[in-house]
């Protein structure tokens, strides 16, 4: 099963300097992104070159991009998703390759298990790592052992459902929406327990209403967009994400083609359409970024045509592809926005609306890390 974050880390190792607007920040979005928490609340640097061999280490390019980037943490996937019988092996694999890459550049990389390890990447210079799984499955169905095994090791997010049912309760694409199973409640009260985050970006809606309702620590919905702007099971309804606010969590706005309301790629209006229309019903304090993309920008070539085609339709074959996953002019990546510097670049646009520094800040990273250290402490 490939996920759709691997696939973008390898198409990373395809890019070039093909961004339109590489670098073109204003200097106040300039100073404003020195200074500022980025943070990435779903994406990561890595990849493959198509030369090496599949679990490579990160290349020269990928790994200068990381640095280049100015981001002070990502939370990136290293869970298998999908009900298949070798979710558990994957996931430790994939953390054990995340493991390797901290300890081959640790002037680079740092792991981020607690709130205080983001102000120590920030003053460090280093991109710090968060461990998230997007499914549960790896757990199985007594899931408590095997939490234990991953939260030790420093998994600190953790999705109860990825887009189809499992164990633990129903995704945004299953159309009886179930909500959570038993399993799954016992799950939520668990990860409460351990102070791991809960997010359910993929969820079903009747999974986020009784996920907020259950979890006694506040929740985040990582990578969505606005229901109310895009008619999509991955993006979320405004009543959601009021009573999110509510709770003390975020919603991260991702760079999707879920965002655009006729589909296919999506550009940079799409993204602040829905970046706005989350300020206003969530309020200030409650939205930042998840982009559900690489950090190096990804070149639009044959080559990534034909690799994300392939990717497509591993992802139909395998029964978890969204609503227009299918269409091959939705490329997961937004033009304007298409190099290391985005949230740089994003932020210059968003001053550029009149929206002040304070609140670009608390976009780009400042409301992620204040959920981030109330849940881990």
């Amino acid at each position: 099963m490939i996920g759709r974050r691997n696939f973008l880390m390898g198409a990373g190792a395809l890019a070039a300097a093909s961004s339109t607007r590489a670098f073109a920040a204003e200097p106040p979005a300039k100073a404003m992104y020195h200074r500022a928490m980025v943070i990435d609340a779903l994406g990561g640097p890595g990849g493959y070159d198509p030369k090496q061999e599949r679990g490579a280490p990160m290349t020269a390019k990928l790994l200068a991009d990381a640095r280049a980037s100015g981001v002070t943490a990502v939370n990136i996937t290293i869970s298998a998703v999908g009900n298949i019988p070798t979710s558990f092996e994957d996931s430790v694999d994939q953390l054990a390759e995340m493991n390797r890459e901290i300890d081959l550049n640790p002037g680079l990389f740092m792991a981020v298990r607690k709130g205080a390890d983001l102000r120590a990447a920030k003053d460090s210079g280093r991109m710090g790592l968060i461990y998230g799984m997007q499914d549960s499955m790896p757990f199985g169905a007594d899931f408590r052992d095997k939490l234990g095994v991953f939260h030790r090791l420093g998994v600190r997010i953790v999705q109860p459902t990825y887009n189809i049912r499992n164990l633990f309760g129903d995704g945004c694409l299953e159309p009886a929406n179930g909500g959570l199973s038993r399993l799954g409640r016992e799950l939520v009260e668990e990860l409460n327990k351990r102070r791991i985050l809960v997010d359910v970006s993929h969820a079903g809606s009747k999974v986020h209403e009784e996920v907020l309702a259950l979890s006694k620590a506040p929740i985040a919905i990582t990578h969505s967009g606005c229901r109310a702007l895009r008619d999509h099971p991955r993006n979320t309804h405004d009543a959601v994400m009021k009573k999110l606010a509510d709770k003390g969590g975020v919603i991260g706005m991702y760079f999707m083609p879920y965002l655009r309301p006729e589909g296919g790629q999506p550009r940079a209006q799409d993204l602040i359409a829905h970046i706005e229309h989350a300020w206003k019903v969530a309020g200030e304090d409650h939205v930042g970024l998840g982009t559900d993309g690489s950090i190096t920008g990804t070149d639009d070539n044959p080559e990534f045509r034909k690799r994300f085609r392939e990717m497509t339709e591993r992802r139909v074959a395998a029964g978890y592809a969204a609503p227009g996953d299918e269409n091959p002019t939705g490329f997961l990546f937004i033009k304007e926005y298409n190099d290391p510097r985005r949230f740089e670049t994003l932020a210059g646009d968003l001053l550029k609306r009149g929206h002040s520094t304070g609140k670009v800040e608390k976009l780009l990273g400042a409301n992620f890390a204040r959920l981030f250290g109330e849940v881990w402490g």
